[in-house]
């Protein structure tokens, strides 16, 4: 099965700790810790030694979207407390003022494609001017936005064709014209599964949809329903069944 599981700033907006506990019970192991919004990045700085993260083999952390030029190296430094634990860095591109600042995270820094709000990062082209002036940096492929740039899943096959072999994690929800996160529908389902076949399955796939406690694993079966398995036999299997204990 493919790793998925949930972003902190999805499940409880600015609370790490409550979306934790939403997680806790779960058969859940992939995780990213949100930072979206520069203020929530020194709280989690602070209490990463006290949070219990034992039931999850993937973390990732979200830098803050949007910051002032004069504090980025401060940001970066903040950064390093989690990278030095092996966890992978997941940065918008127009954050990005002085990239000597980010060379140094090699490939633990991973790009994330954008939406129509923003100015680059959008398009394969827009990728490639980023990772030549950062070579060893993965990129964070989000389907949801990608979609929303081009319905016709067009830019994310070529997205994916050129930097598959930076690929180190999956963003996936539904971008709505106002660029902001929904929960999946049968509409994104069906797109995002014309790329599946490009995506590895051992990348981790961290679901960006808002939903509720009780929402939690039938938002993940509508994951796996958007990335099925490719079999041995090369057809795709889809997973609509109910996740009763079966592991995630």
């Amino acid at each position: 099965m493919r790793p998925i599981g949930f972003s902190t700033g999805a499940l409880a907006c600015g609370d790490f700790r409550l979306a934790l506990g939403m997680l806790r019970h779960k058969p859940i192991h992939t995780v990213e810790l949100s930072a979206l919004r520069e203020p929530e990045l020194v709280p989690l700085v602070e209490a990463i030694d006290s949070l219990n993260l034992s039931q999850f083999t993937y973390v990732s952390v979200h830098a803050p979207s949007k910051y002032e030029k004069g504090t980025e190296s401060e940001i970066a430094s903040l950064l390093k407390k989690f990278a030095i634990r092996n966890w992978p860095i997941i940065l918008h591109p127009e954050t990005m003022y002085n990239f000597s600042v980010w060379e140094s995270f090699q490939g633990l820094l991973l790009i994330e494609n954008m939406d129509k709000r923003n100015r680059t990062g959008r398009t394969a082209r827009e990728l490639e001017v980023i990772f030549n002036k950062l070579p060893n940096a993965g990129l964070c492929f989000d389907l949801g936005h990608c979609r929303q740039v081009d319905p016709t899943m067009n830019e994310a096959f070529l997205i994916l064709r050129e930097f598959r072999d930076r690929l180190k994690q999956i963003h996936i929800s539904e971008v709505n014209t106002r660029s902001t996160h929904d929960s999946l529908s049968s509409a994104s389902i069906g797109a995002f599964e014309k790329v599946t076949h490009l995506i590895p399955m051992n990348v981790p796939v961290v679901l960006e949809s808002p939903v509720s406690e009780n929402e939690i694993d039938t938002e993940i079966v509508h994951a796996r329903n958007a990335l099925p398995l490719t079999t041995t036999h090369g057809y795709r299997k889809r997973e609509d069944r109910a996740l009763h204990g079966a592991e995630l």
